[in-house]
C-alpha cells in the first residue's frame, strides 16, 4: 500500500467512530498496541501526517481567500469560505473563524478533530514511543531514524502554523501525563523569538536523517525530505525577519501576566542573515537535489510560442509531480480537484441548465489584482513610459497578433492589453482566450474564449455560479481539463507547498535586506524568474522602460521590485496574503476598495464600468494576529489574549 493510500486511511481512522488510532492521553491500551509492529507505528506515522493543511483547497486554505487576492459572490452557493468571511471583517473572538488553534474549520473538520495542538499531541505521542528501542521491534535502526525526523519536522511545521497566525504561542514539547496538575495543564504563551528558536531546533534536528531525495517514487511521494525541511526553515526564519515580528513596536507592552514581554521591539539586522543564509542552504540543497524550474515539454498539437510559455506558468503549479521538477514539496494530503471546478468559467454549453462539469467560476480576483501584472515591457503599469495605462479602463478591439491572449476582434478593456506573459497565463477576462487540451481546432488557433458579460456563456447569469469580478483564476486549472455536453474532467494534481521559484525568491528577498545595496546576485535569482516568465531582466527593463530607471539600483528600490515579483510569481497559491502580513503592508493594501467590472450587464459600456464591490476594513495592529477564543483564555487564565481582540 502506498503513502497516499495509507494516509487516506489514517485520516479515516483518526475520524471513525471507533477510533483505531485514538490519541486521546487516557487511551493507553490504543497507544500501546499502534507501537508492537512496525505495520502499526507506520499507520501511527501517517496519521501524523494526516494534519497537514488542504491548501489544495479554495475552502481550507488559509491564506487564499482571507486577504484580497481572491473575491466570491454573497450567495456562497456550495462555496462557504470562512477566509473570505474573514476578508469580509467578520473574524471575532468568541468563534474565530479559521481556528486552527482547536481545529475548527481547518484542515476539512467541522469539530476537533484537526487542531494543530492534537497534531502536535499526536507527533509527541509518536516521538515517545518510537524513540524508545523497545518500542516497535522490528523497525530497523535507519527507518527509525528517518520517521523520528520526518515526526521531528512535522512537529516544527505544525508550530511554524500556529506562529505565523498567532504569534507567541504554548510550546508543548512533551505531552502532560495523566495526573498532571491543574496548575501544569495552564501553560503559558512563549515569547516569539522563544518560539522561533525552537521550531528551527526541531528542523534542525530533523534534518540530519531525512533523505536527500525520495528513491521509492511510486510509494513515498510526498514524504518529507531534506530540501523541504531546509525549505520551511528559510520560510520561519524569513517571515521572523521581517516586519512584523522584527522590531515592531506595535507590540511593545504586550507581555503575559507574569510580565513577561512576549516581543522583542528592537530591530535585530541578524535575523535577515540568519534569513538569508537558510534560504541559501535551500536553495542549494533544492539544486543538489535535481530540482529546476519547470518547463513545458511540448505535445502533439502545433502550437504558438505564446501559448507554450503559458503552459510553462501554469505548469509550474498544476503540472503532476512526478514530471514535475519544480515541486520541492508537494503535498499528496491535498488534491486539487474542487479548487479547479470553482476556478473554471463556462467555456461551452452543456445538455442540461447546469453548468458543464461544474464550472463555477466562482473564483474572482479583483481589479486590483489584474492592475499589479507587469506590462510585456516587465516593469509596473504605472511606471512603463513607453505604453500609456492612463485610460486603462476604456474599451479597445485586439487585433490578429494578440489572437493568443484575446480573440481577434473582440473589444475588452484596455488594461487587458500589453502585458506580461504570466497576466495571461494566470489571468482570464472577458474576451479572454483559454487554451487547453480539448481545444475544438486542436491547436491554439481559433480556440476557447471566455465571454462574460451578463447574456453571454460564463456571465453572471446563474444563481450563486458567477464570476464576481470579471477576471477568472486561469492558473490553476490544469491544462488537460476536458468538457463535452455532458460533462468534464479535471485532473487532478498534488498542491505544492513548496516550489524551487518560490526559495529563489525567498533568497533575493533575505539577501537584499543584508546588504547596502543589491548585489549581482540579488539580481540572479529575480532574473532566474523573470527569464521563465518571458520578461527581460530587471536592469534592461528598468533601464529602459520605466520612469524610475535606477530603482533597481537601491535597496529600497530592489526591496519593491522583489515584493511585486513575489505577488506576480506566487499569485492564486495563498501566498499573497501572509506575504503582506509579514511586510506589514496590510493596513495599506487590505483597506483598498475591492473593485470589479459591472458583471451583470450585457453591453460593453455598461459591463466596463468599474464598481466598487467592498471597501474592505483592515484594524492594526488587531487584525495581523489571530485572536485565541474567549472560551480558551476562560479555560486557561494563563493566556493572554493578542492585542486589540
Amino acid at each position: 500500500m502506498g503513502f497516499a493510500s495509507i494516509l487516506m486511511l489514517s485520516l479515516v481512522l483518526l475520524g471513525s467512530c471507533k477510533k483505531y488510532l485514538d490519541i486521546v492521553p487516557d487511551n493507553v491500551a490504543t497507544i500501546d498496541n499502534a507501537f508492537t509492529l512496525r505495520s502499526e507505528a507506520e499507520k501511527y506515522l501517517f496519521t501524523c501526517y494526516s494534519f497537514l493543511p488542504k491548501d489544495g483547497e479554495p475552502l481550507y486554505n488559509m491564506g487564499f481567500m482571507a486577504g484580497d487576492e481572491i473575491w466570491s459572490n454573497i450567495e456562497e452557493r456550495e462555496f462557504i469560505s470562512y477566509g473570505w468571511r474573514i476578508a469580509r471583517g467578520s473574524q471575532n473572538a468568541d468563534n474565530p473563524l479559521m481556528d486552527a488553534w482547536n481545529g475548527r474549520y481547518q484542515g476539512g473538520g467541522n469539530g476537533d478533530n484537526f487542531g494543530l495542538y492534537r497534531a502536535i499531541r499526536t507527533c509527541n505521542i509518536f516521538l515517545e514511543n518510537v524513540q524508545d528501542q523497545t518500542k516497535v521491534p522490528d523497525l530497523k535502526l535507519d527507518e527509525r531514524q528517518r520517521w523520528i525526523a520526518e515526526v521531528k519536522f512535522l512537529k516544527a511545521y505544525y508550530n511554524f502554523l500556529l506562529l505565523r497566525m498567532y504569534g507567541p504561542i504554548p510550546i508543548v514539547d512533551k505531552n502532560l501525563d495523566l495526573d498532571a496538575s491543574v496548575d501544569e495543564v495552564r501553560i503559558k504563551r512563549m515569547p516569539f523569538d522563544d518560539c522561533v528558536n525552537y521550531v528551527n531546533n526541531l528542523l534542525d534536528e530533523a534534518i540530519t536523517n531525512l533523505p536527500v531525495i525520495i528513491t521509492d517514487r511510486t510509494n513515498e511521494l510526498g514524504r518529507i525530505t531534506k530540501p523541504i525541511a531546509l525549505a520551511i526553515k528559510a520560510r520561519l526564519l524569513l517571515t521572523a525577519a521581517s516586519p512584523l515580528f522584527n522590531g515592531n513596536t506595535d507590540y511593545a507592552g504586550f507581555r503575559d501576566k507574569d510580565g513577561v514581554a512576549l516581543f522583542n521591539t528592537t530591530y535585530d539586522a541578524n535575523k535577515w542573515i540568519k534569513a538569508r543564509d537558510a534560504a541559501k542552504a535551500a536553495v542549494g540543497a533544492a539544486e543538489s537535489a535535481g530540482f529546476k524550474l519547470y518547463q513545458f515539454p511540448g505535445s502533439q498539437f502545433k502550437l504558438s510560442d505564446s501559448t507554450l510559455r503559458e503552459l510553462t506558468i501554469r505548469g509550474a503549479l498544476t503540472e503532476r509531480v512526478a514530471q514535475n521538477s519544480e515541486h520541492v514539496w508537494a503535498n499528496p494530503n491535498s488534491l486539487s480537484s474542487f479548487m479547479q471546478q470553482v476556478a473554471m468559467p463556462r467555456l461551452m454549453k452543456g445538455s442540461d441548465p447546469i453548468p458543464v462539469g461544474l464550472a463555477r467560476q466562482q473564483l474572482a480576483p479583483p481589479i486590483k489584482i489584474a492592475e499589479m501584472f507587469y506590462t510585456r515591457n516587465g516593469v509596473p503599469i504605472n511606471e512603463d513610459k513607453t505604453l500609456d495605462f492612463s485610460n486603462r479602463y476604456t474599451i479597445r478591439k485586439a487585433v490578429k497578433a494578440e489572437r493568443f491572449y484575446i480573440k481577434e476582434g473582440y473589444n475588452t478593456a484596455r488594461l487587458n492589453f500589453d502585458r506580461e506573459p504570466r497576466f495571461y497565463a494566470d489571468l482570464a477576462f472577458d474576451g479572454a482566450t483559454w487554451y487547453k487540451y480539448d481545444s475544438p481546432s486542436g491547436s491554439d488557433e481559433n480556440t476557447y474564449t471566455v465571454e462574460a458579460k451578463s447574456t453571454q456563456l460564463a456571465g453572471a447569469n446563474n444563481f450563486g455560479w458567477y464570476n464576481e469580478t470579471g477576471y477568472f483564476v486561469k492558473k490553476v486549472v490544469d491544462w488537460n481539463m476536458s468538457q463535452s455536453n455532458s460533462g468534464a474532467t479535471y485532473r487532478t494534481y498534488a498542491w505544492p507547498e513548496v516550489r524551487l521559484a518560490d526559495l529563489y525568491l525567498m533568497y533575493a528577498e533575505a539577501l537584499n535586506e543584508t546588504l547596502s545595496s543589491p548585489s549581482s546576485d540579488v539580481y540572479t535569482y529575480i532574473n532566474k524568474i523573470r527569464t521563465r516568465a518571458g520578461l527581460q531582466s530587471v536592469e534592461t527593463s528598468w533601464t529602459n522602460y520605466s520612469t524610475n530607471p535606477s530603482k533597481y539600483t537601491t535597496k529600497d528600490g530592489m526591496r519593491q521590485i522583489i515584493q511585486q515579483e513575489r505577488l506576480i510569481e506566487m499569485a492564486f497559491e495563498g501566498s499573497r496574503y501572509w506575504d503582506i502580513r509579514r511586510w506589514k503592508r496590510a493596513a495599506e493594501m487590505f483597506n483598498q476598495p475591492i473593485t470589479a467590472w459591472s458583471v451583470n450587464q450585457p453591453d460593453e459600456q455598461s459591463y466596463y464600468r468599474v464598481r466598487t464591490v467592498l471597501n474592505q476594513n483592515f484594524i492594526a495592529p488587531r487584525d495581523y494576529l489571530w485572536p485565541i477564543r474567549t472560551y480558551d483564555l476562560t479555560v486557561n487564565p494563563k493566556l493572554v489574549q493578542n492585542p486589540g481582540w
